[in-house]
């Protein structure tokens, strides 16, 4: 099946339930007003990569089987000697997920990845940035299943951005919120 004819669940989901309900919600004048996700983009950094090279390699390989494709190595913009860092080293990666690739991702990380942490108590609402984004972070990369916990060789933490198109920290809460992010009360 091509990329093109298929959608995500999560996609249908947004546009036969959510829409209709932010523009109950809202009142939106205007289809063009009611806020969608735009991106998300996850990051890892790696410090022990300073010392060795290859985890950066496992880091960009882990990061491939959980964003389903090939992540950007991020390189260090100056030298600190403190740290052994020299300009240019890879220290991480990251990549940027849109359309079918991020429904498919908030899918996976809101039924399976989340429940799965331990001592989860909930998304802090705190997290949004003002301008309608929320930023979370993960302690261990292995609650995904495309994981396979034996042959990592080391747990790392990742940062995750949800970008949407709300104007507001409020409308854009409302809509991770029906997208079923478990925001503490």
């Amino acid at each position: 099946m091509a990329e093109a004819d298929y959608e995500p669940r999560l996609k249908g989901y947004y546009n036969e339930v959510i829409r209709p309900k932010m523009v109950e919600d809202f009142e939106y004048q205007n289809p063009m007003q009611i806020p969608g996700l735009e991106k998300v983009v996850i990051n890892m950094g790696i410090g022990d990569a300073v010392a060795d090279s290859k985890k950066i390699k496992s880091a960009v390989h882990d990061l491939t089987l959980i964003a389903g494709q090939q992540p950007v190595v991020t390189r260090a913009r100056k030298s600190i000697a403190t740290y052994k860092l020299r300009e240019g080293m890879p220290i991480g990666a990251k990549v940027t997920l849109r359309k079918a690739r991020m429904f498919e991702f908030v899918d996976r990380l809101v039924t399976i990845a989340l429940p799965r942490v331990r001592d989860f108590r909930g998304l802090s609402p705190k997290s949004f940035d003002g301008r309608g984004n929320f930023a979370m972070g993960i302690k261990e990369h292995i609650v995904f299943p495309e994981i396979n916990y034996d042959e990592v060789d080391q747990i790392w933490g990742m940062d995750i951005v949800v970008c949407t198109t709300a104007d507001t920290d409020k409308e854009a809460q409302a809509l991770l919120a029906a997208f079923n992010f478990p925001f503490r009360q």
